[in-house]
């Protein structure tokens, strides 16, 4: 067996003197681990801890069981300080069975602490896992702390008494691991036992399986004696503002900012889609909120979807569609539509990795080359990112805004990681954010082809409405009259008002500033959901003394007035980012400036580790004033 931590003192010592963990669940796509995870968010929350998540599940719908590629795990970084990651490496690993052990094992940190099902350590288990060997018996978890617990049969006892058969039983395993790790770290039960209530209220045998098997896993932490490897670590509550907090996901947060942007513009809305991973969730938080002013229509394919919304605006409803990558291809023809006949539409893209179908449900954010340049012809219009789950509720404000103002298609970019991981949300007063005027004909207006000299915007009219008639069409349009023109310089003041359009964007987003850092030395230009890693490593950086800063950038296209001054004030540039240096590309392109660029394409999140050796390859010792966020 391999050493335990009181044969290492430093590492226990620096186990328990940690304010914030790392806690990876890990097991096959049909053990719940999901759940688990998420149950473990909501105690965290309720405990006062800050946090951020990182769900990471296999594309397949159910993958052969005990199968390394079948494996479904959830991160968790919580703690007594601002967390902006999952953490890089976890220090507790919780597997239910060999693949979730081996398949995990790389990236723990060394000294972690393994809890695994030893009862699911079979002959069979361990073929499946394509392991020649027992990871248990050898010397493969030499670094590792290990916590061998009967998981399985601890569960069969504890469900017993309720009459399930063996299977349905052994489905109340991640409720009996959840209850031992919420002991471990000194978690509330409540929610989670009042989620397992709610859930099965229907069915009382396993309504009561659950409950049982997650007070069993509890008070096997209690009684067990296993403080020479297994013990309480309670944490500190984070110095959190003295505010409502709830957890939410990306794809929570960009349903609730629609819905409160329709409220602000006085505008119902319609989100047309079509299912795709990691976009679907979407919708499903969408579909239901008829009385907040939202209807859902789930389209045939991509194509239909975009169509129904921009039918919708011409309608006189705000048209939302969502896809991911391929999905977005697909909807290109009829984005240059919307941009054509001038109507408001956000198309909500949740990357992920590709090209083609590529990897599903693995994060990339390598669609910003066809947000911003993905069309036929000289068709611009805006992109805005988010760059975290709860950034995603703001945004989505922002972009109905610049839509409606403007009167043009805009593109929102989250990604799969943004979309499915959650982090603490101050709820906000909704009477804090300014009307969104939704540029309708009232009696006092003009003709429908006049135009706002400082937007380009002309009104959003809709049939019916008294005294205009909008020409709607892909063909172009005489700038005047709106009569079809194929009159050369008509196409040429036609295609440098759109370019205006958007360009005016600029006129009316805030000037670019520093999310923290000094104000010369190295800049670390980021975008989307690269955040978390970027904050984190340029504040360790800051602390150990080097000159750095962090410029996060929300607005994509158009850039920023101020951000070519902000930029050249610094002596080098580096751009992170999860492809091949799109944003880089950008910057130079519109710019003008050197880039130095940090790349990767693996699936996953960037690490704060990752960056940090970036920061350190070019940054000098701090001399310049820092800027705090």
């Amino acid at each position: 067996m391999p050493a335990l931590l009181t044969d290492r003192p430093n590492v226990r010592q620096e186990f328990a003197d940690k304010i914030s963990h790392v806690v990876r669940f890990a097991g096959d796509s049909g053990d719940g681990i999901q759940l688990q995870g998420q149950q473990f968010t909501v105690a965290s929350a309720l405990a006062g801890h800050d946090l951020a998540t990182l769900p990471d599940f296999p594309a397949e719908i159910r993958a052969p069981a005990g199968t390394r590629y079948g494996v479904s795990a959830f991160q968790i970084q919580f703690g007594g300080d601002r967390v902006t990651t999952p953490g890089d490496a976890p220090d507790v690993l919780i597997a239910l069975n060999p693949a979730a052990l081996v398949v995990n094992l790389a990236n723990l940190v060394p000294g972690a602490l393994i809890i695994v099902d030893e009862s699911a350590f079979t002959a069979q288990r361990l073929k499946r896992a394509s392991l020649d060997t027992n990871p248990l018996e050898d010397d493969t978890l030499e670094k590792f702390d290990v916590c061998p617990v009967d998981i399985s049969h601890l569960t069969l006892e504890a469900a017993k008494p309720f009459g399930l058969g063996a299977k349905d039983a052994m489905r109340c395993k991640n409720f009996w691991a959840l209850g031992l790790v919420l002991w471990m770290f000194d978690q509330p039960r409540d929610a989670t036992a009042h989620w397992i209530q709610t859930k099965f209220a229907n069915n009382e045998a396993v309504r009561n399986a659950n409950l049982a098997a997650l007070s069993a896993g509890h008070a096997y932490g209690e009684t067990a004696e296993m403080g020479h490897i297994l013990s309480q670590h309670p944490i500190p509550e984070a110095p959190l503002d003295a505010v409502e907090y709830r957890t939410i996901t990306g794809a929570e947060a960009m349903a609730l900012g629609l819905v409160a942007a329709g409220e602000l513009a006085d505008t119902e809305l319609l989100f047309c889609s079509y299912p795709i991973t990691p976009a679907s969730s979407l919708l499903h938080h969408l579909t239901g909120l008829d009385d907040a002013g939202v209807a859902t229509f789930q389209a045939e394919d991509e194509i239909a979807s975009i169509c129904a919304a921009i039918g919708a605006s011409y309608a006189g409803k705000l048209g939302v569609t969502s896809s991911s990558g391929p999905g977005i291809a697909l909807k290109t023809e009829a984005l240059g539509l919307a941009v054509a006949t001038e109507l408001p539409l956000i198309v909500v893209n949740s990357q992920r990795a590709g090209p083609s179908t590529g990897m599903p449900t693995k994060t990339e954010q390598s669609d910003l080359y066809q947000a911003v340049y993905g069309r036929n012809a000289d068709t611009p219009l805006p992109v805005l990112a988010a760059h975290s789950p709860a950034d995603c509720f703001e945004t989505a404000i922002e972009a109905v805004r610049i839509a409606l103002r403007h009167m043009t298609p805009v593109i929102l970019l989250t990604d799969g990681y943004i979309a499915n991981a959650s982090e603490l949300w101050p709820i906000p007063n909704i009477d804090d954010f300014q009307v969104i005027t939704n540029n309708k004909p009232t009696e006092t207006s003009g003709d429908i082809w006049e135009r706002d000299a400082e937007t380009h915007a002309r009104l959003w009219a809709a049939p019916g409405d008294k005294g205009f008639i909008h020409r709607i069409g892909g063909i172009e349009k005489d700038i005047v009259t709106g009569n079809i023109s194929y009159d050369a310089d008509n196409h040429q003041a036609m295609t440098n008002l759109r370019q205006a359009k958007v360009e005016s964007v600029a006129n009316f987003i805030p000037e670019q500033t520093i999310d923290q850092g000094t104000t010369a030395g190295l800049a670390v230009v980021a975008w989307g959901s690269t955040y978390g890693a970027v904050y984190q490593a340029v504040k360790e950086c800051l602390q150990e003394g080097l000159a750095v800063a962090h410029i996060h950038l929300r607005y994509i296209s158009p850039l920023p007035k101020n951000l070519h001054d902000l930029l050249t004030r610094y002596d080098k540039l580096l751009v992170p980012e999860l492809n091949t240096g799109q944003l880089a590309t950008l910057l130079r392109d519109k710019l003008l400036v050197d880039i130095q660029q940090l790349n990767k394409v693996s699936g996953q999140p960037l690490t704060v580790a990752e960056v940090k050796e970036a920061i350190a390859r070019l940054a000098n010792p701090r001399m310049q004033e820092v800027t705090n966020a």
